[in-house]
């Protein structure tokens, strides 16, 4: 496309239009990298130089000033806080959710070019401005606030998960009366390995609660809502209020330090708020109300919740399943799909039988949808364009690693065949991972976590039996829709959302 009054994606004075870009997800790993792909392609195709900083859970490396100085407007495409935000003020931006990064880049890059031809500007955000989009009401923010500590504890969970996974694997579950590797340890027994693997593991989840709090206060009122909100979190673990309690922690924490800063001060005391007034005020209202209002009622509540997941079995556990199973498949990675994560990684702080089951669960809907549209393209691939078998391709590597959003084209090109299709696939997967009882210490890692996983075996069966009822579901509707003669590209959104080339999707651990 072409855009504004010159040739391609050049300016009126002959310059190439520069565009700077900010991509982020919730979990850092696969919206992240696919929008700024997207993004990438669209740039090129318009003539349009861009430069994308990728806020991903491995960290990220910051677009230099001199790149945002000479940028003529800024694209923001993220589901949580854009970090150091300011650096963009005074900008011409377009500021939306990751998926519309992939769904529809240069809608966002034509835009970009149309406000800074209308010389439109921003100021610098104040960190509640930074959570979400004004018009977004704080039910979105809300969510964004979550996903900002969801995103931060996710790296704790795996390394823990895998340790002490790896830990049992090597020393057996009698591995967890083992005496502390600092008073005893034997450089040739597997046994005091195993244990060391053990307790570290023990102690990165440790740090679960008060990452996950902190980072949502974090979210909501920058670094001076990390202080109170780690306190919040480690008195959440204190009165055993788990992964609620962090929630409710953090929520408090962001709060506190808000509405402190909301209150005019002399000037004189402007410096040492951040550093004094706020983590001393705010650490001290969130202990209080966590200690003595809300903490009980939620470890109770914390308490209920994992008594239901230990006793989950036969009827019941397959029902969750089934409905985690559609959650985690109906929008692939999207709200209700975080929604089903974070209900399986949050069983995790307070591990036990049921809530392993959950993350098994969980874990293997999620790799449907992807091996489901790699399947369907190899054994029919003349019911989809040349495009989506090329992602067919890629979406095997992605399926096998848990990332639903490989099955993003599909769906943004056919979304009426495959999500059903996808969630049927997933509800049967989650259904027989339950029935046959798999377990699940590791958040993440797909089928490279395999030996880690109790009874392995039916676990890939089910795996494998929801790909196959999702990849003949495809095809069944796609071959009927031929033989209707429908015009293959009116179907669904392909006019409106054109397909991307294959993702080209760099995994941050």
């Amino acid at each position: 496309p072409s855009f504004g009054k010159g040739r391609g994606g050049e300016s009126p004075a002959g310059q190439p239009f520069r565009v700077v870009a900010v991509t982020s997800c919730p979990t850092g790993i696969a919206h992240t990298y696919m929008a700024a792909e997207s993004l990438q392609q669209a740039a090129a195709e318009a003539g349009i130089d861009l430069q994308v900083e990728t806020q991903g859970s491995a960290g990220f490396t910051k677009l230099t000033p001199e790149a945002i100085a000479a940028a003529d407007a800024a694209v923001f495409a993220h589901d949580v806080p854009v970090r150091e935000r300011a650096r963009f003020a005074g900008k011409p931006t377009v500021d939306v959710g990751v998926k519309a990064g992939i769904n529809r880049p240069a809608e966002l890059l034509q835009e970009a070019r149309a406000k800074a031809e209308r010389g439109e500007t921003t100021t610098a955000p104040t960190p509640v401005e930074e959570a979400g989009e004004d018009q977004d009401g704080y039910g979105a923010k809300l969510r964004t606030w979550l996903m900002s500590g969801v995103s931060y504890m996710v790296p704790f969970v795996a390394a823990g998960g895998l340790l002490i996974a790896l830990a049992f694997a090597i020393g057996g579950y009698e591995i967890n009366t083992a005496p502390s590797v600092a008073e005893h340890f034997v450089w040739t027994e597997a046994a005091s390995w195993a244990a060391l693997l053990f307790q570290t593991g023990g102690l990165a989840f440790g740090f679960l609660v008060p990452v996950l709090a902190g980072y949502i206060a974090y979210g909501m009122a920058d670094r001076p809502g990390l202080v109170p909100g780690f306190v919040g979190g480690a008195v959440a673990l204190t009165i055993n209020a788990g992964f609620l309690g962090g929630l409710i922690a953090g929520l408090i924490a962001g709060g506190t330090v808000l509405a402190v800063q909301r209150v005019k001060i002399p000037t004189a005391l402007r410096g040492i708020m951040p550093v004094v007034v706020l983590p001393l005020i705010g650490s001290a209202v969130t202990a209080f109300l966590m200690f003595l209002v809300v903490g009980k009622p939620v470890a109770s509540l914390q308490q209920a919740l994992t008594d239901w997941l230990s006793g989950l079995s036969g009827a019941n556990a397959i029902i969750l399943g089934v409905i985690l199973g559609l959650m985690m498949c109906f929008d692939l990675g999207g709200p209700l799909n975080k929604v089903a994560y974070a209900f399986a990684i949050g069983g995790l702080a307070t591990p036990n039988e049921g809530s392993l089951k959950v993350m098994a669960a969980v874990m293997a809907a999620g790799m449907v949808p992807p091996l489901a549209m790699a399947l369907a393209t190899t054994v029919r691939g003349r019911l989809f364009s040349k495009t989506e078998r090329e992602n067919g391709k890629a979406a095997w590597f992605l399926g096998a690693s848990f990332i639903s959003e490989g099955a993003i084209p599909f769906a943004a090109a056919d979304p009426l065949r495959v999500i059903p299709a996808a969630m049927a696939g997933g509800a049967v997967t989650g259904a027989l991972s339950m029935a046959f009882e798999c377990t699940l210490r590791a958040p993440h890692g797909g089928i490279f976590v395999i030996p880690l996983i109790g009874n392995p075996l039916l676990y890939l069966i089910a795996i494998a039996a929801g790909t196959a009822t999702s990849a003949g579901l495809v095809i069944l509707l796609k071959g009927m829709r031929k033989q209707d003669g429908t015009p293959r590209q009116q179907t669904g959104d392909a006019e409106a959302a054109p397909q991307p080339e294959p993702a080209k999707v760099t995994v941050a651990a």
